[in-house]
C-alpha cells in the first residue's frame, strides 16, 4: 500500500511558493510514496498547530478523523469574560468527607476498581462536591482498569457539573481514559479542544489511533507533530513503527528505524520490540532477528516478539528452539510465552513439548491463566486427548468464548458430535454468547457425526435467535452435511441459492461429496469452478486431472498436464511425520533412507498380513484427491504406513500415535489404518490436509467421509 505524501503533509499551501504549491498539487494526483518524505531534525519550539490543521483541511481537502474540525484557541478577551462570568455567579461547593476520597484512592491503589466506583456513587448521589485532583486521578485509573465506558461517562459528567478546573496533567489523564476505553471519537474531540498540548498529549492520541486501527489518521497527526518539533522521543517512534506494521509498510518502518537510530533511541526496549514485530509482520524475519541480536538487554517482550515472528511465518522448529534459548537465558517467561509455545506444539503435533510447556505453565504460576489454558484446551482437543482437554477446561476459573469454541471443535473433530452438542447447550445455559466461530464448530460437529436434523436446526437459529448472519464457511458445513447423506442435488442447489458468490470452500465441499459418491459429472463441474477461482493452487489441478482420468476424458486430462508443465507447477512428494521422544521423523512413500528401514518394512509387511485376515484388500483403483501416479506404484509403503510402523516399533504399547501428513489420506491407507488400530489396540490420530482422523477399535471419527 502506498501513502501519498500530500495526504500527511502539514504545511498549508498558502505558505508555499507558487512553484512548490504546483509541485505538491501534482504529487497529490501522482500519489508520491512515503519514502519521498524528508524528515527534518531541526529543533523548533512547540507551537499550537491547529491553525495549520484547519488550513490543511480546507485547502488540501483533508479532514481530521471522524470529520471533527479543530476549534480556534480562545482569545484573551474571551477568557477574561468567562472568568468574570464565573466570578459574578459563584456557586457554593461542599467539601466531601476526606474519608470517602481517601478510601477511593486506597481502593484504586489496591486495584479494587469496581469497589472504588461503587463508593463514588455516594458522591454522585449527594452532588455538589468539590474533589481534589488526586481523587479524580484515582477514578480515572479505575475506569481504565475496568475498561468501563459507563465509568468514563460518570466521571466526566461529575467533573463537568462540578466545574472542576483541569490543568494540563489532568487533561492528559482524561484524554488517556477515553483512549484506553476505546472512545476515540470523544478522545479526538477532547484533544482538539485542549488549549495547551505537550508531547504526552500527542503521544496519547496517536497511540490511541494506532491501537484502534486508524493508521492513516495516526500518520497524519504524526507529521503535524514532527513539523512542530522533531524531538519526538522513543514512544512516538515505537507507536509509528506499530502503525507501519499494521499497514504492512516495511519501507515506512525502515524510515522510522533510521530516524530512531539518528535520534539515539533505537536501543529503547519499546522501539526494539516494535521493530521486531514490524519486520516479522512485514515478512522480513531476517531483519527481525538482526534487531533482536543487537538488543543490549533481551527482555521477556523481546523474546516473545521474535518467537511470535518465527511462528507467524511457519518456522515452528526455529520458534521452539528460540523458546528453549529463552528458558536457558534465565529471562522470566509470562503467560503469552507459554500460550505461544503451546500453539507451536499444536502445529508440530509435539505432545512431549506441550506437556513440558503445561508443566512449566503451572510451575511459573500461570496455571489458571485464561489465554494459556485455552491454548492447552485447543492442543489437547486437536490431538484427540479429549479427557485432558476437558480436565483443563473444567479447572479454568474463567472461560471466554474462545475456550468454549476450542472444546466444542475438539469434540466435533474427533466424531463426538453428541458431546459437542452437549457443550454448546451448556454454553447457552451459562449465558455465554456464541459467535460465528462457535457455529462453525457446532455445524462441523453435526456434519462429521451425521447429525443432520440438529445441524439444520442450529443453522436456522443463527440468524433467527442469535442475529448472526451465516457466512460461506457455515454454508460449506451444510453442503458437507448434505453430501454425507448423498443429497448432491440438494447440496448443489444450496450453493446456487446462497446470498453471496460461492466460495472455493463451498465448491470443495461439493467436490468431496462427488468424489465419495462417485458422481463424476458434477464433480468435474465443481473442480472446474475451483480451477477458475484458484488457478495457481496445485491441488485443484490434481483434483481435476484425477476426475478427468476417472471419467475417461483423456484429452482434457492431457490439457491439464500441459497447463501444469507450462506454469512450472509440480507435485512435491507426499510425506508424513511422527514425533518420538521429542524428535520428529519424516517419511516419504517408498522411503528407504531411515536407519531402521529393514525393521520398518518388516513391520509394515507383518501388519498387512495381519489385517488381511480381517478382510483388508489393497485398493488398486481409487480417486485420489491430491496424490500423483508415482504414489500409486508404492501403495503398500505409503508414507503414513511407514510412519505408523516406526511409531509402533519405538513407542510403548499404551501411548497413542500422532501422525501429520502433507496430503489428504488415500482410501487404501484409511481402510488399512482402521484395521491396524484394531489389531494393535492402539489409538492413531492422523492430521491430513483435510481434517483430523481419530482411529480406534476399527473405526474412524470421520465416518469414512473426508
Amino acid at each position: 500500500m502506498e501513502i501519498p505524501l500530500l495526504r500527511y503533509h502539514s504545511v498549508s499551501l498558502d505558505q508555499l511558493s507558487n512553484t512548490r504549491r504546483k509541485s505538491l498539487l501534482h504529487f497529490k494526483h501522482k500519489s508520491l510514496l512515503f519514502s519521498g518524505y524528508c524528515f527534518s531534525f531541526s529543533k523548533r519550539k512547540w507551537r499550537n498547530p491547529f491553525d495549520r490543521i484547519r488550513c490543511c483541511s480546507l485547502e488540501q481537502g483533508l479532514q481530521p478523523p471522524w470529520g471533527l474540525k479543530p476549534k480556534p484557541k480562545p482569545s484573551k478577551m474571551d477568557v477574561v469574560e468567562r472568568k468574570g462570568a464565573v466570578f459574578e455567579e459563584p456557586q457554593m461547593r461542599k467539601q466531601p468527607s476526606s474519608g470517602i476520597c481517601s478510601q477511593i484512592e486506597k481502593l484504586v491503589f489496591n486495584k479494587r476498581y469496581r469497589e472504588a466506583l461503587e463508593l463514588f456513587e455516594i458522591l454522585e448521589f449527594e452532588g455538589g462536591f468539590e474533589l481534589e485532583s488526586s481523587t479524580y486521578d484515582a477514578l480515572i485509573s479505575a475506569c481504565i482498569g475496568l475498561n468501563s465506558i459507563r465509568g468514563v461517562k460518570r466521571v466526566s459528567s461529575f467533573m463537568s457539573s462540578n466545574g472542576f478546573e483541569l490543568d494540563l496533567y489532568m487533561r492528559n489523564r482524561v484524554l488517556l481514559m477515553h483512549v484506553k476505553c476505546g472512545m476515540m471519537t470523544d478522545a479526538y474531540r477532547l484533544f482538539v479542544d485542549m488549549p495547551e498540548k505537550n508531547l504526552v498529549s500527542w503521544n496519547t492520541i496517536i497511540g490511541g489511533l494506532v491501537d484502534s486501527g486508524n493508521y492513516d489518521e495516526a500518520f497524519q497527526l504524526f507529521f503535524i507533530t514532527w513539523e512542530e518539533s522533531s524531538d519526538g522521543g522513543s514512544r512516538i517512534f515505537s507507536t509509528m513503527i506499530r502503525a507501519s506494521a499494521g499497514q504492512g509498510l516495511i519501507f515506512a518502518g525502515r524510515q522510522f528505524h533510521t530516524c530512531a537510530l539518528k535520534m539515539g533511541v533505537a536501543d529503547d526496549i519499546f522501539v526494539t520490540c516494535a521493530l521486531i514485530d514490524m519486520y516479522s509482520k512485514c515478512g522480513s524475519i531476517e531483519d527481525a532477528q538482526c534487531v533482536f541480536d543487537e538488543m543490549p538487554e533481551k527482555t521477556t517482550v523481546g523474546w516473545n516478539s521474535i518467537i511470535a515472528g518465527y511462528a507467524l511465518h511457519g518456522y515452528s522448529e526455529e520458534a521452539l528452539r528460540m523458546f528453549y534459548e529463552m528458558r536457558d537465558s534465565g529471562v522470566e517467561m509470562d503467560h503469552f510465552t507459554f500460550s505461544m509455545v503451546i500453539r507451536i506444539c499444536t502445529r508440530l503435533a509435539s505432545l512431549e513439548h506441550a506437556k513440558q510447556a503445561h508443566a512449566s505453565l503451572v510451575r511459573h504460576g500461570f496455571g489458571l491463566d485464561i489465554v494459556a489454558n485455552t491454548a492447552l484446551v485447543d492442543f489437547y482437543s486437536k490431538w484427540g486427548r479429549m479427557e485432558d482437554a476437558r480436565h483443563v477446561f473444567d479447572k479454568m476459573p474463567q472461560k471466554n468464548v474462545i475456550s468454549w469454541n476450542a472444546l466444542i471443535a475438539g469434540y466435533g473433530n474427533h466424531g463426538h458430535g453428541e458431546e459437542a452438542i452437549e457443550m454448546f447447550e451448556q454454553m447457552l445455559r451459562e449465558k455465554m454468547r456464541p459467535n460465528h466461530i462457535t457455529f462453525l464448530a457446532i455445524l462441523s460437529a453435526c456434519s462429521y457425526s451425521g447429525l443432520s436434523e440438529r445441524g439444520w436446526e442450529y443453522f436456522k437459529s443463527m440468524s433467527r435467535d442469535h442475529k448472526i448472519k451465516p457466512r460461506a464457511m457455515h454454508y460449506a458445513c451444510m453442503i458437507e452435511l448434505l453430501g454425507q447423506e448423498g443429497l448432491l442435488d440438494e447440496a448443489f442447489a444450496l450453493i446456487r441459492s446462497a446470498p453471496f458468490k460461492p466460495t472455493a470452500n463451498m465448491w470443495a465441499a461439493l467436490l468431496t461429496a462427488c468424489r465419495v459418491h462417485e458422481n463424476l459429472e458434477l464433480g468435474k463441474f465443481a473442480a472446474e469452478k475451483l480451477y477458475g477461482m484458484e488457478p495457481e493452487k496445485l491441488n485443484n489441478y490434481i483434483v481435476l486431472l484425477n476426475i478427468y482420468n476417472s471419467s475417461g476424458n483423456l484429452k482434457e486430462a492431457a490439457a491439464v498436464v500441459q497447463t501444469l508443465r507450462r506454469k512450472g507447477l509440480r507435485m512435491l512428494p507426499a510425506c508424513s511425520w511422527i514425533e518420538v521422544k521429542k524428535q520428529p521423523y519424516i517419511f516419504h512413500s517408498g522411503d528407504k533412507s531411515h536407519a531402521q528401514t529393514k525393521e520398518i518394512y518388516q513391520k509394515v509387511d507383518s501388519l498387512m498380513l495381519e489385517i488381511s485376515k480381517h478382510g483388508y484388500v489393497p485398493e488398486r483403483k481409487y480417486l485420489l484427491p491430491d496424490v500423483d501416479e508415482q504414489e500409486k506404484r508404492v501403495l503398500l509403503y505409503h508414507s503414513e504406513k511407514l510412519a505408523i510402523a516406526f511409531g509402533l516399533i519405538n513407542t510403548p504399547g499404551w501411548t497413542p500415535l500422532q501422525i501429520v501428513q502433507s496430503h489428504r489420506i488415500c482410501g487404501d491407507c484409511h481402510s488399512a489404518i482402521k484395521l491396524i488400530a484394531m489389531v494393535t489396540g492402539r489409538e492413531i490420530v492422523v492430521r491430513d490436509a483435510s481434517r483430523f482422523h481419530h482411529f480406534r477399535d476399527g473405526s474412524c471419527s470421520c465416518g469414512d467421509y473426508w
